[in-house]
């Protein structure tokens, strides 16, 4: 029973921890130094989940994309952009708080004892915006217009940018094949560097990566406002008290402004309202379903 009520109690962290396994779970990759190359990698999961770690048996929605943008074939792919729509439309962010292997990796992070936490850094309000910049120029515009001789493009934020390629997928496979640790150089040191940072951030900030860089989280979050899994506050009971805020990981205004395109729809929020002001959708469906039985 106990084991029950702690499994109850971290059911956010059993769902990260169970799908991160669902969409990593090729273990020879993991034994025999490669990747994956089955049926699963023609379909792509909602997480920021990298195509070159050992494990992952789907394709990340943004290294698909800009596998799409800079081909010298195809400049659009109706598969990506219909995925990401449906996945925001359906859920928003809350892909970002319950099934990112990534966003499992910070929270574990921010969970180390010992270190004084702190709620947001220096110019958080613009920093923010930081993220739609990465998508803009990194994910579209910089592998539509930079091209070779051939006509084909770079996966620029794959290349310079993405911790969670380097975390999952390019220290294991350096790791795993004396050959390519040979032909390491100054790109694998900077995107390294770059992992580093997070990490380091992640420690004493609540998911810097989300907050600030992360453009699948940017491409879902605009669909925080109308997805059919949003929030919603009883005006008539909200008493304004806050706690909601003091609870919110991410140090939203979650009485103000219930379905902020930050919000990562983790449910704390949700936990902490001692007047049950604030619901979610699917919580008040199901309540409204319980009354008319």
């Amino acid at each position: 029973m106990e084991l029950i009520h702690k499994l109850r109690k971290n059911i956010r962290l059993v769902v990260q921890i169970c799908f991160t396994a669902l969409t990593n779970g090729y273990i020879n990759g993991y034994l025999q130094g490669t990747i994956y190359r089955g049926t699963g990698k023609k379909f792509c999961v909602p997480g920021l989940n990298c195509y070159s770690c050992p494990g992952a048996v789907g394709a990340c929605p943004i290294g698909s994309l800009q596998a799409v943008l800079n081909s010298s074939q195809y400049k659009f792919s109706f598969y990506i952009i219909g995925f990401l729509m449906a996945v925001g439309a359906f859920f928003g962010r809350f892909v970002c708080g319950w099934l990112c292997p990534f966003g499992l990796v910070q929270d574990l992070l921010h969970k180390i004892p010992g270190v004084r936490k702190i709620r947001k850094v220096p110019g958080d309000r613009y920093l923010k915006y930081l993220k739609y910049v990465v998508l803009i120029v990194f994910v579209i515009v910089l592998p539509l217009t930079i091209v070779n001789v051939a006509g084909g493009g770079t996966p620029w934020f794959c290349k310079l940018i993405c911790p969670a390629g380097t975390l999952l997928g390019g220290i294991p496979l350096t790791i795993l094949n004396p050959t390519l640790r040979s032909g390491l150089g100054f790109l694998f040191s900077w995107k390294v560097l770059v992992l580093i940072i997070i990490v380091v951030l992640s420690i004493k900030i609540y998911r810097p990566f989300c907050r600030y860089l992360c453009p699948l989280g940017a491409a879902y979050s605009l669909f925080n406002p109308i997805a059919l899994y949003r929030f919603e506050i009883d005006k008539d009971t909200c008493t304004g008290c806050r706690a909601c805020q003091k609870a919110c990981p991410m140090d939203l205004p979650v009485h103000e402004t219930p379905n902020s395109m930050e919000c990562i729809r983790c449910g704390k929020c949700l936990k902490s309202c001692k007047n049950h002001s604030l619901k979610s959708t699917f919580s008040r469906q199901n309540a409204e379903k319980g009354k008319e039985d």
